[in-house]
């Protein structure tokens, strides 16, 4: 007789992705909660006899989770991201009582694909422990053909929607969630603020975004590529050596104006979803000024990397998971952070000076492996937000979540299940 499963959710993506996630869970037979922190979590649950609302404090709620667990008989966790308090203390009791904890984040291998892993993600995933060379091993069990991105797939306005209505709820109607402590430290009016002014705002980024682009397409110039994540987002918070943006941006500008030739340039560019919150571009505007370089930096606001990594000679950043993109086209890579990726056979060990001046360059056939390895395992066709996205993603993830095994061991035991070729979901 099997297991009776019965699984809780916690915080997930903003949209009704977790609500889609946990109805098809029921249909496959398990029972399903859901725990809702502010007036946004319960926004995007709608089945209010399967949720539980938690009022009190963070000092309170691992006790209260322990609680739940018992009278629920809960026997697995899903949550998003693993680092916020409420979630690190939800997985550090779990694995304490024996549940089985999901994992679900961004994709390493984004825009096209989401990850789902057991126990951690980011710096606390299990990838971060294994060599290429297992991961050769156990592609050996394996034939897949490894899936093309679709021609034209976006998430990026439905992710910026939904945080803002997300936001809107938790602005205005969170009076019964008093204790409610966010894990970012801007005020949630300002938050809501910011990305309602991201969305008002979006034709003139574009056009400015698109001039920016045109200046260092047709300037002629060798130039180095930073790729800025957001300040707030927990792999630069949790899994980086900096507690700020800014010491990052001294560190490459100072490490540029050292070591670059004086005829290269420097471009950052912005996270998509980067709304404002930090005057980054003023900030790099006065950090080239006292370095010397103000003439040979250049600043652009989010939007797609591919025309900006076809012509750089490298690429910097703390652990952006858009560094994939660099790897995949055998750009040298210089990261800082903890990340998936940063094996020594794809990036670079040397001094940042050195690394302007004559930069080494990864292996790309053992990048290739990497690549294929996460493809059989870890990353998932699909996305959160948008609607064709979730229904990719939901062919797959629920047989994931009940097999026995995690991703990495059912493709290293000969048991991971047939992989979706990835295309464009009408």
């Amino acid at each position: 007789m099997k297991r009776s499963r019965t699984f809780l959710f916690l915080q997930g993506p903003h949209g009704p992705f977790f609500h889609r996630l946990g109805n098809m869970l029921r249909a496959a037979g398990a029972d399903v909660w859901r725990v809702g922190f502010n007036a946004g979590d319960r926004a995007f649950w709608f089945t209010p006899s399967t949720y539980i609302p938690y009022r009190g404090t963070q000092d309170d709620w691992a006790a209260t989770f322990r609680d739940i667990v018992a009278s629920k008989n809960i026997t697995d966790i899903v949550l998003y991201g693993d680092t916020r308090p409420i979630h690190a203390q939800a997985v550090l009791a779990a694995k304490e009582l024996g549940l089985t904890v999901h994992v679900f984040e961004e994709g390493y291998l984004r825009p096209y694909w989401v990850t789902y892993e057991r126990d951690g993600s980011n710096g606390n995933s299990r990838l971060m422990d294994m060599n290429v060379d297992d991961m050769k091993r156990a592609l050996d069990l394996s034939d897949l053909d490894v899936p093309e991105p679709p021609a034209h797939w976006g998430d990026m306005r439905h992710h910026m929607f939904y945080g803002a209505l997300y936001h809107w709820f938790v602005l205005f109607r969170n009076g019964d969630y008093r204790n409610f402590q966010r894990h970012r430290e801007l005020p949630v009016f300002k938050e809501a603020a910011l990305y309602t002014r991201r969305l008002l705002l979006m034709p003139f980024i574009a056009l400015g975004r698109m001039l920016a682009t045109a200046r260092i397409k047709y300037g002629g110039f060798p130039y180095h590529l930073v790729l800025l994540q957001l300040e707030h987002d927990s792999s630069f918070q949790k899994h980086s050596p900096f507690n700020r943006m800014q010491e990052f941006l001294e560190l490459v500008v100072e490490g540029f104006a050292d070591g670059a030739p004086r005829h290269h340039h420097l471009v950052f560019k912005a996270h998509p979803l980067e709304n404002g919150r930090s005057p980054l571009r003023k900030i790099i505007c006065d950090l080239a000024r006292r370095n010397g370089v103000e003439n040979r930096v250049h600043y652009v606001r989010g939007g797609k990397m591919a025309r900006l990594l076809n012509h750089t000679r490298t690429a910097v950043t703390v652990n952006s998971t858009a560094a994939q993109q660099v790897l995949w086209r055998g750009i040298p890579l210089k990261v800082f952070g903890k990340a998936v990726y940063a094996k020594p056979e794809f990036v670079s060990e040397q001094s940042l000076g050195d690394f302007f001046a004559i930069p080494a360059r990864p292996d790309s056939r053992a990048y290739k492996d990497y690549r294929r390895y996460l493809l059989e395992t870890s990353q998932m066709p699909g996305g959160f937000y948008s609607a064709r996205g979730r229904r990719q993603l939901m062919r797959q993830v629920v047989d994931m979540m009940l097999a026995t095994d995690d991703p990495y061991d059912a493709l290293r035991h000969g048991r991971a299940a047939p992989r979706q070729q990835l295309r464009v979901v009408k």
